[in-house]
């Protein structure tokens, strides 16, 4: 392949933020992968992007290509402001770090939280369906942000704050609008987080899941330390909400879009599963997942790449690949989405991933339930900055 002809995504203006799905396709029939250029801090560089689903599967499991970024020279502004965590490590480091947080991490912790999940959709819904609302809402700021926040952080721990405040810094480390805001966001959330751990540390309190991390020793005597503690604090925090704020948002968005599925939906509920795994894979929450390295050259789909070369597997593109899912462009709730890669897979799959498919189908049926006459309000085309996150910044509705 010609290195130099890298495609450049921003040659397509705003309707590839709008709907990036056309532009994967043509990729796909080009070739599996490909040179892209993509804006970065103050500058333009390429990177590989895997746009083909059996060649991303493959790339998203395969040790050659590493996702500590040293090993190469290379270091991003989360590992120098806040620390290391899961994302940014191999083995063994990884191995260790995963075990020590699934030990505190675990399903049970999860399952647990669903009658809280299901107040907070509920306390949520009154307040959005109140009298003052006129019938109409901003569905991100009524629900879908709001409760996956408050859950993860009731579950670490983490007081109550200043909610608009935290969207703000949250907001600027997953889709930053320049790199000036990022780093600030991003020093701001290493001090909170500085000093709640040391305030958990101090309290000797145990019950929330950073509390645990903070205290918990593996067999041999092996603990978090106060760098890998807040590496992971921020991983679960951000990580912990925001992907579900887009699940919930592109749920709702993929069923008003498709009335023959939300009336299936309506007529049985039990498909709503259904409705969650197949919006995973249709307009999943991540675009595209974190770097990898190739710590070897190697061969991807067809095209050699070189060791030390920056490497972006394309979950959204891979999702939408035909080969792998008949009619992929159609949101069809009762589809086979066994294999579907919005979590992940291998070594790295989706800690979280029962979390958010548990907040996903409450915040999602306890909706429907609730607001039978749910419909769009106007325009929902303002999607998040960036080629990381694929969710909405506001989606209006009526009732």
């Amino acid at each position: 392949m010609d290195r130099r002809q890298a495609v450049d995504p921003g040659e397509f203006g705003d309707a590839f933020r709008r709907d990036p799905h056309p532009v994967y396709a043509m990729l796909r029939e080009r070739g599996p992968v490909h040179r892209i250029r993509i804006p970065h801090a103050d500058e333009e560089y390429e990177t590989w992007l895997v746009v083909g689903y059996e060649e991303a599967r493959a790339a998203l499991a395969d040790p050659r290509l590493a996702k500590d970024g040293t090993k190469i020279g290379v270091t991003f502004l989360d590992q120098e402001l806040i620390g290391r965590d899961l994302l940014a490590t191999d083995p063994p480091q990884h191995t260790r770090l995963r075990g020590l947080v699934t030990r505190a991490f675990t399903m049970r912790r999860v399952e647990q939280l669903r009658p809280r999940i299901q107040r907070i959709t509920d306390e949520l819904l009154d307040e959005m369906l109140s009298a003052g609302s006129a019938g109409r809402a901003d569905l991100i700021a009524a629900l879908a942000y709001p409760l996956p926040l408050t859950v993860i952080c009731e579950l670490l721990g983490v007081p109550e704050m200043d909610r608009t405040e935290f969207r703000k810094i949250s907001s600027q480390v997953v889709a930053p609008t320049d790199p000036g805001s990022e780093r600030e966001a991003m020093t701001r959330l290493g001090e909170y987080l500085t000093e709640l751990i040391e305030d958990k540390r101090r309290s000797g309190f145990t019950g929330d899941l950073l509390g645990d991390l903070v205290r918990t020793t593996a067999e041999d005597g092996d603990r978090l330390s106060p760098e890998e503690l807040r590496g992971m604090a921020f991983l679960l925090l951000i990580a912990g909400h925001e992907t579900t704020v887009n699940l919930i948002g592109n749920g709702v968005l993929a069923l008003l879009t498709h009335p023959d599925q939300l009336a299936a939906l309506r007529a049985d509920m039990s498909l709503i599963d259904g409705v969650v795994e197949e919006t995973l894979r249709w307009e999943g929450p991540v675009e595209n997942a974190t770097f990898r390295y190739a710590a070897e050259p190697l061969d991807i789909g067809g095209v050699r790449v070189e060791k030390g070369e920056h490497v972006m597997i394309g979950l959204t593109a891979a999702q939408r690949d035909g080969a792998r899912f008949p009619a992929p462009d159609r949101f069809d709730i009762r589809r086979d989405t066994r294999g579907h890669l919005a979590f992940g897979h291998g070594l790295h799959y989706c800690l979280g991933a029962p979390l958010a498919r548990l907040e996903g189908r409450i915040a999602l049926s306890t909706l429907l339930d609730r607001v039978p006459g749910l419909a769009l309000d106007g325009p929902h085309d303002e999607w998040l900055p960036g080629m990381l996150m694929r969710g909405l910044r506001t989606l209006p509705v009526r009732w």
